[in-house]
């Protein structure tokens, strides 16, 4: 498709605690400088509303740089970061946080995530806390984890009382994490979906993607986004270029069948993962 994204508005979704959040975003992994910037500023001119960093990227200060040079107001931008492993206890969760909002130069976080539940630590919870209370405080709008179990769910659901509102996972058409979804819609949680074209492997010249795409005059990877949307998930691509930026974003002028969607799904695999980001196991400090 060719037209361009900015003319129509990113739709929405609303979230468990009533806040709505881009139904696709761009992932600022590894977009840092003053490239970083130009990029990042070039999504939000095209109509990108959501930004996902992380403490861990590295480049908070220059998403921050980035929404002051699109000149849109703050509340017109969704900011997500993520809490890292390091700061999983209690009062680290809470300064990790304060000094993400120095570094965005911000007031408020759209979203706050744990960025993995790092299980051997075993400290998620007390950073779950940690986030129930700045949420509390106004300072983050709305909390969420990524990378977490049924059982890490479970364990801090137990622990507050509240349900996070989005769980950011590895997603794509190889590991397309149908459980995990069942369980998110069971609990009312918002999936996320990091990596969600495969990355290196993005699964552009698989049937079922190659036959969708000629079929709707679209590119690969605009199927599967689309795929990723009427599965009910938010996609974060990452992208640097202008013109890949608009293509990702250019995903409301077709819909995917259902037997185009199951067709996709039914490319999984069970050794899907990118890498061994296996929750239980893979950790991150």
């Amino acid at each position: 498709m060719t037209s361009a994204a900015s003319s129509q508005a990113v739709p929405t979704r609303t979230l468990n605690d009533g806040h709505e959040i881009p139904v696709v975003g761009l992932g600022c992994y590894q977009l840092d400088g003053e490239e970083g910037v130009t990029a990042m500023v070039s999504a939000l001119e095209l109509g990108y509303r959501l930004l996902d960093t992380a403490t861990n990227y590295g480049n908070e200060g220059d998403v921050g740089e980035a929404v002051r040079r699109s000149g849109l107001p703050r509340e017109e931008v969704f900011l997500t970061s993520k809490i890292p492993g390091r700061h999983h206890g209690y009062d680290d969760a809470i300064a990790s946080v304060r000094t993400s909002l120095e570094t965005l130069r911000t007031d408020y976080l759209d979203l706050q995530l744990i960025h993995w539940p790092n299980p051997s630590v075993g400290r998620f919870t007390e950073a779950w806390r940690a986030l129930v209370d700045l949420q509390r405080e106004g300072l983050v709008r709305s909390v969420g984890v990524s990378n977490f179990t049924p059982a890490h769910l479970e364990a801090i659901v137990e622990e507050t009382g509240v349900t996070p509102a989005v769980n950011q996972v590895e997603l794509h058409p190889y590991f397309p994490q149908a459980d995990m979804r069942a369980e998110h819609e069971r609990r009312g949680i918002v999936t996320e979906s990091w990596s969600p074209l495969g990355k290196r492997q993005a699964p552009y010249g698989e049937a079922p993607v190659a036959a969708a795409a000629e079929a709707h005059g679209v590119e690969p990877g605009q199927v599967i986004l689309r795929w990723q949307l009427q599965l009910g998930a938010v996609p974060i691509p990452k992208s640097a270029t202008p013109s890949r930026q608009a293509q990702n974003l250019d995903l409301f002028g077709f819909e995917l069948t259902d037997d185009e969607v199951a067709a996709i799904s039914g490319l999984a695999k069970p050794d899907g993962r990118l890498f061994g980001g296996d929750p239980e196991t893979h950790e991150e400090m």
